[in-house]
């Protein structure tokens, strides 16, 4: 690069660099209208583009924090398979939501394929492309008040989560190519759908108010759903129940990664519930972004906790993988509506998570639904419960708005992915043999083991 180029593209930056420090200097005194107080056009943009794709891989990360959970709550012989499927799922989310998923959730929610209503560029064949090389502000100020870029980046961590989901579920005997099948429909057509009818302004926003801030019923719920209705037709792992009803239980073969992945998700979450400000360009946007990562936090302590006294109540003794799901059923609960609440209200809300997991994972077991790693009560309890919390804390929040939103959302959610996994059983199967489930499935779907050394010395 020339050093005209260079010398450009500094002053470029002491530009954004005065505006900024401009925008600092308007800061008001105490007790002044803090939302009031804005950045210029320029900065603004940039601010929030910047916000979009730091959120975006904070909430990326959390790809991580699935596959360490379950790759410790599932056993030794099943944990190469276990992160296959969260490296594929994560590959054809994203390609899947490239394609189709965002232009089917924007704009709008009215699924026009080709539109450019949100200033976004999109491909002749209504997929998503990114913007000009070199770009100028005139151009920029025409787009959005962000790039389009950084908010479809933002988007698809959320997409790909919801697919996250359902792996853990479904974990230890299904095979791995009906399972990627399932998230290519599930990340390309069902989430996207459902999502269009709240984020992307359709009728569960403008006709029902709905209030879901950063996805406790469209991205959480939404993958319970799909874990619900292929645990029900998969059925349990062998030996989970015997004849007589009673449960076997079926350690995961390393806590220390189960632990990670949760302080992981749990990192990741500031991302997720923090990015949903979408805006960064006002001093406002900035407090209420502390503000949603403070109570982000306290719900997932209160969540941990409760799950750790009631155990201990219950039991006689601490049970760690309830006290991991009780922190993340904290997060899901305070997800759908993490600014409004004081710091107090957000742990008692992630408490009241951390309390549905304790019971919600025996009750499965009593229907002999089998969930792995608790993804259901995780995330479709508390995902169900963190939207009817809403009422607890913002005004605007009516029973029918949240409670007729949630019942539509899986009533499509479940009856799709219940179709979806009939005619993949029909098809082509998507349960492994009672062989390959006995000797594993590393064995059986990929011919390769997590811990080799492990077990040649234990065989």
């Amino acid at each position: 690069m020339s050093y005209v180029l260079r010398s450009e593209g500094k002053m470029k930056n002491a530009k954004y660099i005065l505006a900024g420090c401009a925008a600092l200097a308007a800061v008001p005194a105490f007790g002044q209208d803090a939302e009031a107080v804005t950045v210029n056009a320029d900065l603004n943009f940039i601010l929030n583009s910047f916000m979009f794709l730091v959120m975006g891989f904070l909430v990326f990360w959390m790809a991580a924090g699935f596959s360490m959970l379950e790759a410790g709550l599932v056993r030794s012989k099943n944990v190469t398979t276990q992160l296959t499927k969260n490296m594929g799922l994560f590959g054809f989310a994203a390609i899947m939501y490239y394609l189709i998923g965002y232009n089917i959730m924007y704009p709008l929610g009215n699924w026009s394929i080709g539109s450019d209503e949100t200033g976004g560029y999109l491909g002749a064949f209504g997929v998503a492309v990114m913007e000009a090389v070199g770009i100028t502000a005139d151009q920029a100020d025409d787009l959005s008040y962000a790039t389009t870029g950084s908010d479809f980046f933002f988007q698809l961590m959320f997409c790909a989560a919801t697919a996250s989901i359902v792996s853990g579920a479904l974990a230890e005997r299904i095979k791995l190519w009906p399972f990627l099948i399932f998230t290519i429909i599930l990340t390309g057509i069902i989430y996207p759908i459902q999502a269009s009818w709240k984020w992307g302004g359709g009728f569960l926003d403008s006709q029902w108010g709905f209030l879901d801030f950063a996805g406790s019923t469209v991205v959480h719920s939404v993958g319970g759903w799909a874990a619900l209705a292929g645990a029900i037709i998969l059925g349990p792992r062998i030996g989970k129940y015997a004849k007589d009803g009673s449960v076997r239980p079926i350690l995961g073969s390393n806590m220390t990664l189960a632990t990670l992945g949760t302080f992981i998700l749990w990192m990741g979450w500031f991302g997720f519930n923090g990015g949903s400000q979408l805006a960064l360009g006002s001093v406002g946007d900035v407090a209420d972004i502390s503000r949603i990562f403070a109570n982000t936090n306290a719900a997932a302590a209160g969540g941990s906790i409760a799950a750790m006294i009631l155990t201990q109540l219950l039991y006689k003794k601490v049970d760690l993988t309830m006290v991991l799901n009780g922190a993340l059923a904290g997060l899901v609960s305070i997800t759908a509506e993490p600014l409004t609440p004081g710091i107090g209200l957000a742990t008692i809300i992630g408490a009241i998570g951390g309390v549905i997991v304790v019971f919600a994972v025996p009750m499965l077991d009593r229907m002999k639904i089998d969930d792995v790693v608790g993804a259901i009560p995780v995330h479709l309890f508390a995902g169900i419960w963190g939207t009817l919390a809403v009422l607890l804390s913002n005004g605007d929040a009516t029973v029918s708005g949240q409670v007729v939103p949630i019942i539509i959302v899986g009533v499509f959610v479940f009856v799709v992915s219940t179709i979806v996994w009939l005619i993949l059983k029909a098809t082509v199967g998507i349960r492994v043999s009672e062989e390959d489930e006995i000797s594993g499935l590393d064995q059986s779907e990929l011919g390769m083991e997590a811990y080799p050394d492990f077990m040649k010395a234990t065989s």
